[in-house]
């Protein structure tokens, strides 16, 4: 009787879950290339050409849309890693602390997109929950003087929300790695006389850079690619290029199909690289020194 030896194994139990990345994945990005670069037989368009990339960098909204995305993952992305980490850092000594924080982590995690994004809007809207409270306790002379948090300029809405649910997976990582036995460490640095500042800046911070720098990739990456939050907490104009990017999709003029394939393609690359970044952080991080 014929027993497949390890490696056959391996790709077996491997096989159904390879072939769902590479027929929807790999099929699907393969699809948005060839869509960018013209290929599209059903309307009678055979010839590759660059047009699609030529429209997009000609489109105002996809030049405002990038710089736009670009703030709005780096701000949602540097504050999630700040609050996690002073987070972390301040429950790490207690017991119930602890615990309670890394439920309280572990829930939210849980919660999709969409409900945070429609916690948002029914907290942070003109006339949401903060905005009565404010006029309740008499900041405001009616709920319509509130700032225009959803949908305003600063984008603050969208930034509130990734940070509510980014923090906590940063958070997730940060306490995993300040429960490893890092104490000696700080017991030898205060024996050398360092204060509370310089063991923090010098001991702790340096252990925990790795997994921060590694899951701040990963937000910035999700962040920048994220369509439901900012379609349904942002302007009309400009907006995030993946929200510019299902417009032109869905436009009744297929000859614009070309360009949202192109702003697609740019974002599956810098979505790519950022996910190379991150594996080349893991395996300098798990290289022994």
């Amino acid at each position: 009787m014929w027993r497949p030896g390890r490696r056959v194994r391996i790709a077996l139990l491997l096989a159904p879950a390879l072939a769902v990345i590479t027929v929807l994945f790999l099929g699907g990005l393969a699809l948005a290339v060839a869509q960018s670069l013209g290929l599209m037989p059903l309307i009678g368009e055979s010839r590759v050409s660059l047009d699609g990339y030529r429209a997009m960098i000609d489109d105002p909204a996809f030049r405002a849309g990038l710089v736009l995305t670009l703030r709005i993952a780096l701000v949602a992305t540097t504050l999630s890693a700040v609050l996690a980490v002073a987070a972390a850092l301040l429950v790490r000594g207690t017991r119930r602390g602890r615990r309670a924080v890394t439920w309280l982590f572990q829930f939210n995690l849980s919660v999709p997109q969409v409900v945070g994004a429609g916690a948002m809007l029914l907290l942070l809207s003109q006339s949401g929950m903060v905005s009565r409270l404010a006029h309740a306790a008499g900041l405001t002379d009616s709920v319509r003087d509130f700032p225009q948090l959803v949908g305003g300029a600063g984008s603050v809405a969208i930034v509130a929300e990734y940070v509510w649910k980014e923090v906590p997976f940063v958070g997730i990582v940060v306490l995993a790695v300040l429960a490893a036995d890092i104490a000696p460490l700080e017991d030898v640095a205060r024996t050398l006389g360092a204060g509370p500042w310089q063991r923090l800046r010098y001991v702790v911070l340096p252990l925990v850079a790795p997994a921060v720098l590694s899951t701040s990739v990963l937000v910035f990456a999700f962040t920048f690619g994220s369509y439901e939050v900012p379609y349904l907490l942002g302007r009309s104009y400009p907006t995030t290029l993946p929200v510019v990017a299902f417009r032109a999709y869905t436009d009744v003029d297929l000859n614009a199909r070309p360009e949202a394939m192109a702003i697609c393609v740019v974002i599956a690359l810098l979505v790519g690289v950022l996910a190379f970044a991150y594996l080349r952080i893991l395996d300098r991080w798990a290289r022994p020194s």
